[in-house]
């Protein structure tokens, strides 16, 4: 028995160098998050006509300015901290934009109500108009539309559409790196949104105008604050990584299936040593 639990844990020892040799070697591993980062966003600059003054630059950690105060769709000021009391979707779009902010705001208004989290209570959605002449009446009429378009119950303070003034404008779009450039009655602009924490930290950008219920899950789950909050984020982290070049979360499947195989081998290790200790004992 003792010469049959040598055997095995030789075996297992020399898997387990395999598996941590192929872990170690793997391409996956072979990319550091600087390296990742370096990603500028090329998709941004070949649109046509397009300036150096358009782009934006991640500002992840930063907070932006809860204080700046907008215009809801009724026309009362509002102070952006009574809005972003939880993880925030805030869609940087102009109302009279007849191309990509309308496909921007149709995709999110696809993909929520996959999600599982409550609108209003456990998050919430912004759209802020970057043109200062926009007024609440087109807010209103955007609402309509893309609450409607959901066909599904959607609580009206789920999500809101703001308008402002030019100040206020610049001050949240510099907060978050976003900048764009107004041409004739049009804007050049990135096509972005993300995702902010109740005290405005930025924790992810999203990019383009089609969104996936796992990516938006996910980002709302970085943002949510809180002991139950820092627990998920660590099993998230273990299982998932925000690839910034994809711009879309990537499941660890390597990483997990290595810790299952590792646990597993572990387990059985445990079982012969275990086993073999008793059979000595009876007999």
């Amino acid at each position: 028995m003792t010469r049959s639990i040598i055997h095995s844990l030789r075996y297992l020892c020399q898997f387990l160098i395999s598996l941590l040799l192929a872990m170690i070697l793997h391409p996956a591993y072979g990319h550091s998050e600087e390296q990742l980062q370096l990603h500028q966003h090329q998709a941004l600059q070949q649109e046509q006509g397009q300036t150096a003054s358009v782009g934006l630059d991640e500002h992840l950690g930063n907070k932006i300015p809860l204080d700046l105060v907008f215009r809801d769709e009724s026309g009362k000021g509002v102070r952006l901290g009574e809005l972003v009391t939880g993880p925030t979707i805030i869609l940087p779009v102009y109302y009279s934009c007849t191309n990509v902010c309308n496909f921007l705001q149709a995709g999110l208004a696809r993909a929520l109500p996959q999600i599982k989290a409550r609108p209003g209570t456990e998050y919430r959605v912004i759209s802020i108009s970057f043109d200062e002449t926009e007024n609440p009446q087109q807010a209103a009429r955007s609402k309509r539309m893309y609450l409607t378009s959901m066909n599904t119950p959607f609580p009206e303070d789920g999500w809101r559409f703001l308008t402002g003034d030019a100040a206020a404008i610049h001050s949240l779009t510099a907060a978050v790196g976003y900048r764009f450039q107004r041409q004739g009655r049009d804007f050049i602009h990135p096509v972005a949104s993300f995702i902010v924490a109740k005290d405005g930290t930025i924790v992810r950008y999203l990019y383009g105008t089609s969104f996936l219920p796992k990516d938006l899950s996910l980002a709302l789950l970085e943002a949510r604050e809180g002991k139950t909050g820092k627990t998920i984020r660590t099993v998230m982290d273990f299982c998932f990584s925000f690839d910034p070049k994809g711009k879309t979360y990537v499941f660890n499947l390597f990483r997990v299936s290595a810790t299952v195989v590792i646990l597993c081998a572990v387990g059985f290790l445990a079982f012969l040593i275990l086993g073999g200790k008793k059979r000595v004992k009876k007999s």
